[in-house]
This record gives structure tokens, C-alpha cells and sequence, in this order.
């Protein structure tokens, strides 16, 4: 009886093809090699907290009992002046 070769792995062609050949690259939210993301984490930070903070008044205003286009303009305003505080609260 013989004994068995070993295994060896296949190489890739191209490495940096290997790792962008995702479905994710496809749609482009997988930035190439070298570019800067569209949005810095910084700033999807802030903003996320702002539309949260915008979204929390809304609801709260709704649930006081006051009409949903005045909830929405009441939302809207929070997250507008809560993206002011934000950016110096998060540094």
C-alpha cells in the first residue's frame, strides 16, 4: 500500500481579486484599495445619533397627542440642533 501525497492548497490568480470578488464589492459597499469611504465613521456617528434623537422626539410628540406634521417638523428640529451638540460631545 502507498501512502497518500499531501494536499497542497491552490493559489489564487490574483489575491486581490480573490478578496474582491464578494457580492457585497458588487454593489460598491466594499471600497478598492486606496480610496476613501464616501462617509467617515465620525460622521455616521453623529448623524445616526441624530436621527435617533429625531426620531425618539417624533414619537414622544405623537404620543402627547399633537398632529403627525407637527411631530415630523418637531423631529426634524431635534435632529437638526442635536447634530450641533453631538459634534462637540463626540470628539
Amino acid at each position: 500500500m502507498s501512502t497518500p501525497e499531501p494536499v497542497q492548497p491552490v493559489p489564487a490568480a490574483r489575491p486581490e481579486a480573490a478578496a474582491s470578488s464578494g457580492p457585497a464589492s458588487r454593489c460598491g459597499f466594499v471600497s478598492a484599495p486606496g480610496s476613501e469611504p464616501f462617509v467617515s465613521l465620525y460622521t455616521a456617528v453623529v448623524l445616526l445619533a441624530a436621527a435617533v434623537i429625531g426620531l425618539v422626539i417624533a414619537a414622544l410628540t405623537i404620543l402627547f397627542g399633537v398632529r403627525p406634521a407637527t411631530a415630523a417638523v418637531t423631529g426634524l428640529t431635534a435632529a437638526g440642533a442635536s447634530v450641533t451638540v453631538l459634534r462637540t460631545l463626540i470628539r
